[in-house]
């Protein structure tokens, strides 16, 4: 009995979905009662007949626990983000309609990934630009003005 108890225990704690009776789409957890606006492969836009506050809640509540989320709240919107390596990247969450709220589930893709890594690669050599032009700049201007010192010495 114990065993069953503690088996139950860990599906329960693996799977939230189980509590709150959830489906999932790229194991990020989905609200049952929505109604389906668009599936692919990499999205997921559903309409549920709940407040903004009564999803929030939910998906606080299902991916409690989980390490590299992030909420964001936005005038518009509630962004969750995913900054591990799970297959989904964000939920977004909408505020418009008190009686509707649309929800936006995105897989992670490669095009944003590289572009992410591509401009970081490209900003590291601007700045180093930048650092290099301001130091020969001012080397131009230190070693001009040692020179004035020196023959200023030396001529008297």
């Amino acid at each position: 009995m114990k065993k069953l108890i503690n088996v139950v225990f860990i599906i329960v704690l693996l799977n939230p979905g189980i509590i709150f009776g959830a489906e999932d789409f790229l194991e990020a957890p989905v609200i049952p009662q929505g109604t389906e606006i668009k599936k692919t492969d990499a999205r997921l836009e559903l309409k549920i007949g709940l407040s903004h506050n009564e999803v929030l809640s939910f998906y606080k509540g299902a991916l409690k626990g989980l390490d590299n989320i992030k909420f964001r709240e936005w005038k518009d919107a509630t962004y969750i983000e995913d900054d591990g390596n799970r297959p989904w990247h964000s939920i977004t969450i909408s505020k418009g309609d008190q009686r509707e709220t649309q929800i936006i589930i995105v897989k992670d893709n490669w095009t944003w990934i590289i572009g992410t890594l591509l401009l970081r690669y490209i900003g590291v050599f601007v700045v180093l630009m930048v650092l290099f032009l301001g130091m020969s700049f001012s080397g131009k201007i230190i070693s001009g003005s040692m020179k004035k010192i020196e023959e200023k010495k030396a001529a008297e």
